[in-house]
């Protein structure tokens, strides 16, 4: 294995959530769904986005739960109340424990500081839905959005198998550049529903997958990008032609650094390789 490659097998390990950071996560998240149930009726509470995934990068930022509540409860009322309703009951009371606690979009945010190895965490209530799948607020529009977090995790796994493992870590790489990059690629969702389509196995090496990648999806940014589920609305819908444009252009900039490192590996010249590629990576990118 050449440095490059060794290179990469160190970048998957800094990309992976160490014990410490799971261990202060699980004790956070769980003090949260715990505190809640003891004073809503829930009929489920579970970790959802890319942490239950396994595909949130580092610091860890937004980790989800969904708490489910009983329409047969007291707070069943909400459902048939205007979405801002229960993001504002829920808000109240989190921030009975958690000063910091606000809502934002469809979700409340506990925060716990920038410099903290967790972030924040994002709570979202949620309803049952007929047949499968749950209703989530969505103040923004006044409505109710369907969707099934429990089905993109499935999907996410059944993808890993089918990539031997490897799907799960670029991914991460690929969330990672668009960290690198300032986030030009809105929801950090999207990289995971296009990723779940443009990547085929038998996977070739990281490198050379993530600049297939970026190829690609500058490409089909401008593609509507269903949820995967099949509920929800585009993935994409929240960013508007001039966003996609500038993702686009983000995108193919990344992959002209990307081929350029894979050029100079090729080429027997490894250590420029490497800046190359720590340009799309940053910090993540140690040497081997």
């Amino acid at each position: 294995m050449g440095y490059i490659d060794d290179a990469f097998t160190k970048l998957k390990n800094n990309l992976e959530i160490t014990k410490t950071e799971q261990d202060l996560a699980k004790a956070r998240h769980a003090a949260i769904r715990d505190f809640v149930k003891v004073h809503w009726d829930l009929t489920d509470d579970f970790l959802t986005g890319s942490y239950r995934r396994d595909t949130k990068t580092k610091k860890l930022k937004d980790i989800d739960i969904f708490i489910v509540i009983d329409v047969d409860g007291p707070q069943g009322k909400f459902r048939d109340q205007s979405p801002i309703q229960v993001i504002d009951a829920l808000e109240t009371l989190l921030h009975r424990k958690w000063d910091g606690a606000h809502r934002d979009g469809m979700a409340v945010v506990i925060p716990y500081g920038p410099d903290d190895e967790v972030m924040s965490i994002d709570v979202v209530p949620a309803f049952e839905r007929e047949g499968e799948g749950y209703f989530i607020p969505n103040p923004s529009a006044g409505n109710w959005l369907a969707t099934n977090p429990k089905r993109h995790h499935e999907l996410s796994i059944a993808k890993n198998e089918e990539c031997g493992g490897k799907y799960v870590p670029l991914v991460k790489m690929i969330k990672g550049i668009n960290r690198e990059l300032g986030e030009p690629v809105s929801p950090s969702f999207l990289l995971e529903v296009m990723a779940q389509q443009l990547i085929k196995p038998p996977f070739g090496r990281y490198q050379d997958e993530i600049v297939l990648f970026l190829a690609t999806a500058a490409e089909r940014i401008f593609d509507v990008w269903p949820d995967p589920a099949g509920l929800g609305g585009d993935v994409n819908a929240v960013m508007n032609a001039t966003q996609k444009r500038l993702a686009a252009d983000a995108l193919n900039q990344a992959r002209v650094i990307a081929e350029r490192a894979v050029d100079l590996a090729d080429e027997d010249q490894e250590h420029a390789s490497y800046e190359q590629w720590k340009k799309l990576f940053g910090g993540r990118m140690t040497r081997p």
